[in-house]
């Protein structure tokens, strides 16, 4: 296992800077996670932890040693990709145990190191078969062997999963994180799903055009993000926002919903007149259930926690099994409901939301900060 040190690293093509000021270190046994956008360059900076490309500047140590000009076979790394890259004229057994004869290992070496990882991973049974003989999901748990006979100081995964579909995304995805349970090896991977991310993580980094927006646990990048992005792309469904009229008062600035007014967090200084309000789906209430006419006085038992009640026009309702989605037309913009409940609204119906006191976010307009981010730090 190691650490691993990312210091100013910068790359550029051409005239195009892919990868600027990234600043990042990666503890031992730790699993991080790096997420983003098409193009956010998540995958780039991956390759560059591989030595696949070439740093334009900035350094890379590897369990304290600078590797940032080291040779990918140099750097005791494994890397499992999108790609299976399994030899088809191989068994399941010699495909696994391919790059550890490439190194000249002794046989029983491999024989031990093969069946440890087939057990790992619930192999033993296919060990015979050629990949055209296996399910997508069995071909990426042998990438995934492949990798780990190696015994490497770190894993390396690009995006493994996204051949895959749902049901076993989600299969695969425990076997990696229970996996990583096991070995404790030092693992980064690359998704542009943040469900994969805030289900694996034991930190997420998350990417935008290059540089680095947010990096924390998943629980601080849901509940305290940085800015409106970060906000936007943790979380399922996506976090709502409207944008609301400023109120200076005695007691401080508010952002203005009809007749209600919303305290601001103590410190903020936003630039304009207008403030972007924050909210997730989950937080928001239905008043009454699903009533159309509710009132506060109706609520009594949730009146001291709610910040306002807004009324609403039912847009779609998505029923998921679990969950019903609700999206909702407002005076001030479009908002989506979350509920594990089954309100008896229909497109078209009028109904009341309560917004919650304690999980309203705002935003700065103009630089998407979180207003009251850097009080919070301090």
């Amino acid at each position: 296992m190691a650490t691993i040190e990312l210091t100013a690293l910068h790359k550029q093509f051409d005239t195009t800077a892919v990868i600027t000021d990234v600043n990042l270190a990666i503890a031992d046994g730790e699993f991080c996670v790096l997420v983003g956008p098409s193009g956010s360059g998540k995958s780039t900076l991956l390759r560059l932890i591989a030595g696949l490309e070439a740093a334009s500047s900035g350094r890379i140590l590897m369990g304290g040693q600078d590797v940032t000009h080291s040779a990918p076979k140099d750097r005791d790394i494994a890397m499992v990709f999108q790609s299976y890259a399994l030899y088809p004229q191989m068994t399941v057994r010699e495909n696994m145990g391919f790059g550890l004869k490439l190194l000249k290992r002794p046989k029983d070496e491999i024989a031990r190191r093969v069946d440890e990882a087939a057990r790992m991973l619930n192999l033993q049974s296919l060990m015979d078969r050629r990949p055209a003989a296996l399910s997508g999901g069995q071909r990426q748990r042998v990438a995934m062997g492949r990798a780990m006979v190696r015994q490497p100081a770190a894993f390396l995964f690009d995006e493994p999963l996204s051949n895959l579909d749902a049901a076993l995304r989600a299969s695969v995805r425990s076997e990696i994180r229970a996996l990583h349970q096991r070995s404790r090896t030092t693992s980064v991977y690359v998704t542009h799903d943040q469900v994969e991310a805030m289900t694996m993580g034991d930190r997420i980094v998350v990417l935008r055009g290059g540089r680095i927006e947010q990096a924390g646990t998943p629980t601080a990048l849901y509940d305290r993000p940085v800015n409106r992005f970060v906000a936007g792309f943790i979380g399922s469904p996506a976090m709502n926002f409207v944008e609301l009229p400023l109120q200076r008062e005695a007691g401080g600035l508010c952002a203005q919903w009809g007749d209600f007014r919303l305290p601001l967090p103590a410190g903020a200084a936003p630039r304009g007149e207008r403030v972007v309000l924050g909210v997730r789906p989950e937080h928001l209430k239905l008043a009454n259930g699903s009533t159309a006419n509710g009132s506060m006085a109706d609520n009594a038992g949730v009146a001291a926690q709610v910040a306002a009640q807004v009324s609403a026009q039912v847009r779609a309702v998505e029923f998921t099994g679990a969950q019903s989605q609700i999206d909702l037309t407002t005076e001030a913009g479009e908002l989506s409901v979350s509920t594990t409940d089954r309100p008896a609204l229909r497109p078209g119906d009028r109904t009341h939301l309560h917004l919650p006191a304690q999980q309203l976010h705002f935003f700065d307009c103009s630089s998407g900060l979180r207003l009251g981010a850097a009080e919070e730090e301090r």
